[in-house]
């Protein structure tokens, strides 16, 4: 069957911030905001997957631009975003859901997980506020998780930072929303990108297909279809809340 996928004019041009988009699910946000025409910049520290996906999108009407950050210094953040300037949509992708035991769980590792896959979402987010509301608005799409709302295995740490959120995520749509922010929350299923594939064997896979409703593999495309419909003007009155993108996994 043919597809045809939506195009939105309102994303022509806009500047458009993608945090951990060098591979995986990131990569796919990247490329598909890339085909829109906006003005793509995207941040990673996978400097070869990175550059790698540069020059696959070289074609695209407005080539996607790659910076290296370390979302884990709060620093170069603030610097990043003052170098940049003000951007139109951001949005927080970037985690890392390597797995833990509980007795393996220092106040270290708490730290470093938490770093990694919550508090840089607050800070960029309060970063590119300013600018934002002298843009006259923007959207800022923060990235969930299915897996705290499945309570899944040796995810401790991973699932406590995707719970906080979509708390963050309607504080954020509260503190925001008089400026025309809005800011919404994207809870994606088991999507298929070649870091999921190192934990699910063939039959682990069916075993996730068979809990869907719609039994095919959801891919990074397809997430970052609902992240286009939230970022362009079409997802105008949609904030503070999550938009589940999992084929119906129970």
């Amino acid at each position: 069957m043919t597809q045809s996928l939506a195009r939105y004019p309102s994303l022509e041009r806009k500047r458009v911030v993608v945090t951990g988009g060098g591979s995986g699910i990131g990569a796919g946000l990247v490329e598909a905001f890339a085909r829109q025409g906006a003005e793509v910049i995207f941040v990673d520290i996978a400097e070869k997957d990175s550059n790698a996906l540069v020059a696959q999108l070289a074609g695209a009407p407005i080539a996607p631009v790659f910076h290296r950050l370390d979302l884990t210094d709060l620093a170069a953040i603030e610097v990043f975003f003052q170098s940049l300037g003000p951007i139109d949509v951001l949005v927080n992708n970037a985690g890392n859901d390597d797995r833990h035991e509980l007795a393996d769980i220092t106040p270290a590792y708490w730290d470093d997980r938490i770093a990694i896959n919550l508090r840089h979402m607050l800070f960029a987010a309060k970063a590119v506020a300013p600018g934002m509301k002298a843009r006259g608005g923007g959207a800022i799409i923060n990235f969930g998780s299915i897996s705290w709302h499945l309570g899944l295995k040796g995810l401790l740490v991973y699932e406590t930072a995707k719970a906080a959120i979509e708390g963050m995520t309607r504080a954020l749509a509260r503190e925001l929303g008089e400026d025309n922010i809005r800011v919404t929350c994207v809870v994606p299923g088991n999507v298929k990108t070649p870091r999921q594939m190192k934990w699910y064997t063939p039959e682990g896979e069916a075993e996730i297909v068979a809990q869907q409703c719609l039994k095919g593999r959801l891919l990074p495309q397809h997430v970052a279809s609902l992240v286009l419909f939230l970022a362009s003007d079409d997802g105008r009155m949609c904030t503070g809340h999550e938009y589940w993108i999992d084929a119906g996994w129970r």
